[in-house]
Parts: structure tokens; C-alpha cells; sequence
């Protein structure tokens, strides 16, 4: 693995789960170590480095010289204006912007979490993340949270001790993008991971004393596969039983292998109301869990398919039987309205002030009940 030896200011990678969008962001290495998987857009053309462990500190020193007095503004006043952001950039002088602009945003969520980019941080040397971990605690004591995203082939490569450790140090949750728990589906994306090695990695994280998020991509087995993508993504995930499992809907944006593969005929992609048959099976198979399933993307065809286990399970259920029994034209209806941000979930649907702009859609576009899939697809690739 490449470390670079020149430090360039502070850096941002490109992205971060949903839940972190409040969170200071900091770069602890660049692009994605495997970047091989076929259904995944980030990170193409670009190679893998990891930062120096001085170079990390250089930038949490930039974002502290910021983020130190904009943290005594909101302990004092309980929130951040924009003269106090004003007053702190005229009294910072020589700061780099792009610190600034973390640290502003880090304000604006209270400061209360820290994110560690990007794709797979805890390839980093245990030791090396330790020390970073620990000097930003030292820099930042008032961040309750410091997360990462990781790949489970990572985790189970690291030993029990040096999890804790990092636990102890204040990383307290990881992100891991399982998206499927069947050995066929897996190897067929090129994910670089097995069921086994999934249950292993997440069931590390949980000793180790962090909270695991686990993401699941509903639709990824396509059409021959769906049924043991279900099943199998809810036994690994039951074995595990992780704090939040989080639904992420499968699209396929047109630079990635997996859209050749769709084109050419070697995947058939799952309707709006085969994925909820799917996510219908899933949510009813997993086992005795107590895990917090969320529904935080715009891709979701249920924004409001969101609860605890087991008390909620039913619930859940229920919002997609719903949609299942909808006559077509209704399924139409909320797929498009679903795909605009009109409609969070099926019980916004009922007498919703923005149907008519839906139907007004629907004709201006000639959607019907037999194409909407298509049109949704294209919908769909405009959020990736």
C-alpha cells in the first residue's frame, strides 16, 4: 500500500453514509483498497493510499484552530450564528479554507461526531489508527462519536485486542457494507467477501464493544437470485444481530460493470414490486434480533419502513403488504411520487395535497402501470 509523503492541506474523500452528514470529516486514507465490486460507481480510475499518521494530525490541528473557538460559542450560547462563524474566520488568520469549511459544518451539527474516510479506514496499521484516534481525542474530548466505514475481510484480519483497544481509544461505530449475505450473490458482484467472513467481521465489531451499522442492498441478487439473497442476508445478519441494519436499494448507474452486465443480458434486474416482495421476505425471515433497521435513502421505495426488533417487525411488515395489494395504477402512483421526494411512505400517500402533481406527471411523461419500472430506473441514477 502507497503512503504519500507530502502533505497538500486538508482533505475530504467523496463520500460518507447518510447518518454522518452532520459529522467532521477526517481523511485517513484515499479511495478504496478492493474497488472491485461491479455495482459500485465510487472510486473507479482512482488508486489506493494511505495518509501519514502526521499528515491526519495536520489536518485535525487546521480544522481545531476553527473548530476549538466555534465549540466554546455553542457551549456558551447553545448554537452557532453566522456573525460568530464570521468573527471566528476574521480572527483565524493563514487557516486553509477547507478546514474552515469542515469545521463550520461540524458546528452546524453540534459537533457531536467525528467520521474517518475513506472506504476502509481500518486498514490502516492498528497502531497508526490508534494514535490518531487518541490524539483527536485529546484535540476534540467533547466528540462522543468517531465511526468509520470498514470491509469485514478487514475486521476479521484484526485481532481481537487491537478492536478493543481501538473501541477504547473512541471509535464506537463501524460501518460495513455487507449488501448481501449469499456466497452467489457475493461472488457474483466481486464483493471479495464470503457469509462467513461477513458473521465473522460483524460479530468482532459487537465484541469489541462498538456499535455495528450493517448495510443490505435489496434487489442485488436480480431476479434469479432474489429469494437466496433474502434468505441468506437475514441468517448472516441474525447470527450477527448488529445495532442497525440500513437498506440501500440497488441502482445501476451507467459506469460500472454491473450496468454491462444488465445491458448485455447476464443480469435481469427486479421490478419496484419484486424488491418489496424481496424486502418483504427479508424482514420476515431474520431471526431473533434486536437490531434498528433503517430506511435512510432517497433509492428506498419505503422511507418509512423503519423500527426496532422485534416489537416493530410487524409494523414494518404491514407498510409493504400494503403496497403489494395496491391495484397497478395506485403502485404506479406511489413508485413516481416515492422517486420525486413527494411521498416518505405509503401512509403519505392517502389524500396527500401533491397527488395531482404525480398524475400530472405520470401523463406528461405517457407513464404507465407497464413502464414505470423503466422510467424509475432512470430516476434512480440521477441520486447515485
Amino acid at each position: 500500500m502507497k503512503t504519500t509523503c507530502e502533505y497538500e492541506g486538508f482533505e475530504q474523500g467523496p463520500i460518507r453514509p447518510p447518518s454522518e452528514a452532520a459529522s467532521l470529516l477526517i481523511r485517513v486514507s484515499r479511495n478504496c483498497p478492493w474497488n472491485r465490486c461491479t455495482f459500485c460507481p465510487v472510486y473507479k480510475g482512482a488508486s489506493f493510499s494511505l495518509r501519514s499518521v502526521e499528515d491526519v494530525i495536520r489536518d485535525i490541528d487546521a480544522v481545531a484552530r476553527y473548530a476549538l473557538p466555534l465549540h466554546e460559542v455553542l457551549a456558551e450560547k447553545g448554537r452557532v450564528t453566522r456573525q460568530d462563524i464570521e468573527g471566528v474566520q476574521q480572527t483565524v488568520s493563514g487557516g486553509d479554507i477547507y478546514a474552515f469549511q469542515a469545521a463550520v459544518n461540524w458546528s452546524r451539527g453540534r459537533m457531536k461526531s467525528v467520521f474517518l474516510q475513506d472506504a476502509n479506514s481500518l486498514i490502516v496499521k492498528p497502531e497508526d489508527l490508534i494514535r490518531v484516534l487518541e490524539y483527536m481525542r485529546e484535540v476534540f474530548p467533547w466528540a462522543y462519536r468517531i465511526t468509520s466505514y470498514a470491509r469485514s475481510h478487514t475486521v476479521a484480519r484484526i485481532s481481537d485486542a487491537h478492536l478493543t483497544r481501538m473501541c477504547a481509544a473512541g471509535l464506537n461505530r463501524i460501518h460495513i457494507g455487507m449488501e448481501s449475505g449469499s456466497d452467489a450473490v457475493l461472488k457474483q458482484m466481486k464483493k471479495g467477501s464470503t457469509k462467513a467472513m461477513h458473521i465473522e467481521g460483524g460479530q468482532k465489531v459487537k465484541r469489541a464493544g462498538m456499535e455495528l451499522s450493517e448495510y443490505v442492498m435489496p434487489g442485488l441478487g436480480g431476479k434469479a437470485l432474489s429469494r437466496e439473497h433474502a434468505l441468506e442476508t437475514a441468517d448472516a445478519l441474525t447470527q450477527i444481530n448488529p445495532d442497525y441494519i440500513r437498506l440501500r436499494t440497488l441502482a445501476i448507474p451507467g459506469h460500472t460493470e454491473l450496468y454491462t452486465d444488465w445491458k448485455e443480458g447476464r443480469f435481469e434486474k427486479i421490478t419496484d414490486e419484486q424488491a418489496a416482495g424481496e424486502i418483504l421476505l427479508f424482514l420476515e425471515s431474520l431471526g431473533e434480533i434486536t437490531s434498528t433497521l433503517a430506511s435512510d435513502h432517497i433509492l428506498n421505495l419505503f422511507q418509512d419502513v423503519e423500527g426496532r426488533f422485534p416489537e416493530d417487525r410487524e409494523a414494518m411488515c404491514e407498510k409493504i403488504r400494503a403496497f403489494l395489494a395496491m391495484a397497478p395504477v395506485e403502485k404506479m402512483h406511489y413508485q413516481v411520487g416515492r422517486r420525486l421526494g413527494l411521498f416518505h411512505g405509503i401512509g403519505g400517500m392517502q389524500g396527500s395535497a401533491h397527488m395531482k402533481q404525480v398524475e400530472a406527471t405520470c401523463r406528461q411523461y405517457a407513464i404507465t402501470p407497464e413502464n414505470v419500472d423503466e422510467v424509475i430506473t432512470q430516476l434512480m441514477t440521477q441520486f447515485i
